[in-house]
């Protein structure tokens, strides 16, 4: 039965394109980090609750002057809305996933990495969603091997620089057909096509690491920021004001699925959601001093 209904409802998947840091937190951590950011519990990836999605795009919904009813039918009636039964939106949010992280490289400044798991993981959404690609699986890697694309600008006589590692690079096309997959329907594109750096850049530093490796990039390559407090008068860091925040790095992509419940609704509210919350928006804290600007990509499928 679990398998039917996933089959049927879920019908999109959502490309989140990380264009400012972006810090979307969690509690207080129990390491030098005061401000950590969400992550899964068994992989350690970077993550955003599927409630903290629902939570911006009803927002965007709100702020573009969208129908009262459809945003009652997708996202729910609020608890405190004045003569309305709480109810649930036939709108669910998956958590958004990590799909390709940013890291320094000594070639072209940096690389998009990525990992088995993790490309597993977006071709499984994909298939649910009924996207049809050529995408398949790559087989897992060990050590200080790697994958990268045919044309690839980070690595050098077969090897990567990434951050103080360096990486064994076997050019591969399926590597190609991922990159070439993800510029065309992931990465954000813009007025007057000036999105096609940020394409032609994924195609060319695209690299394909082990789950491992990729998980300790995205556990210790984050940005962190030391933030304080000033004493007006003394203009001195002001008593217990003095912490550190975890942020993703812009040029992280993450992924969310999402699904709609077929006996409530139709296909077309993805549609509406996809035409009322545009193609950007503000995740996480911060917003009055730039962060957390998310371009946004929907790919719209045919569930089976």
């Amino acid at each position: 039965m679990v398998d039917a209904f996933v089959e049927t409802d879920l019908s999109a998947v959502l490309f989140l394109y990380v264009e400012t840091s972006l810090h979307v937190g969690t509690d207080a951590g129990i390491s030098l980090i005061d401000l950590p950011i969400q992550r899964e519990r068994t992989t350690q990836h970077p993550l955003i609750l599927g409630s903290g999605i629902k939570g911006v795009l009803r927002s965007q919904a709100k702020a573009m002057h969208a129908d009262q009813a459809e945003i009652t039918l997708g996202f729910g009636a609020e608890r405190e809305a004045a003569g309305v039964q709480f109810s649930q939106g036939a709108l669910s949010f998956g958590n958004a996933q990590i799909v390709l992280f940013p890291v320094r490289s000594l070639f072209d400044i940096f690389a998009y990495v990525t990992c088995p798991l993790v490309l597993a993981r977006v071709a499984r959404n994909l298939h649910s969603a009924g996207i049809a690609t050529a995408l398949g699986e790559l087989s897992a890697l060990d050590g200080q091997n790697a994958r990268s694309t045919t044309v690839s600008t980070i690595s050098f006589e077969g090897n990567a620089v990434l951050e103080e590692f360096t990486f064994r690079t076997t050019p591969d096309s399926a590597v190609d057909a991922w990159a070439s997959w993800l510029a065309k329907h992931a990465v954000p594109t813009y007025s007057g096509d000036t999105g096609s750096y940020w394409r032609d850049k994924l195609q060319s530093s695209l690299i394909v690491l082990s789950d491992d490796a990729f998980r300790d990039f995205v556990i210790h390559s984050t940005e962190l920021a030391t933030q304080i407090k000033l004493d007006i008068d003394t203009k001195t860091v002001s008593n217990g004001a003095l912490w550190t925040q975890e942020s993703l790095p812009p040029d992280t992509l993450l992924m969310s699925a999402l699904s709609v419940d077929l006996k409530r609704a139709n296909g077309a509210l993805l549609t509406w959601l996809q035409g009322v919350c545009g193609q950007r928006a503000h995740f996480g804290g911060d917003e009055t001093t730039g962060q957390g600007v998310v371009s946004m990509r929907w790919q719209i499928g045919n569930p089976s």
